[in-house]
């Protein structure tokens, strides 16, 4: 297989770490904007924050895996 079609394929691959971090920081934003409206709920807001982020950097992690995955075994 040609090697640099390998390498475009990895390099998309890692693009969905540019889609997870914009909606990290969509998620955070509106957080932030829930916790200022209502302090009191604080800790709710907190923890679904934290399992959406959760959630989304695995995302990003499993095409990270893939892009390495796609150099290390197809560029041989």
């Amino acid at each position: 297989m040609d090697v640099g079609l390998i390498a475009i394929g990895a390099g998309l691959a890692v693009f969905t770490g540019m889609g997870a971090g914009i909606g990290m920081g969509i998620a955070t934003s509106k957080a932030c904007e829930a916790v200022a409206r209502q302090p009191e709920a604080t800790g709710k807001i907190n923890q679904v924050l934290l399992i959406g982020l959760a959630l989304a950097e695995s995302t990003a992690i499993y095409g990270f895996v893939i892009s390495i995955i796609m150099i290390f075994t197809m560029g041989k």
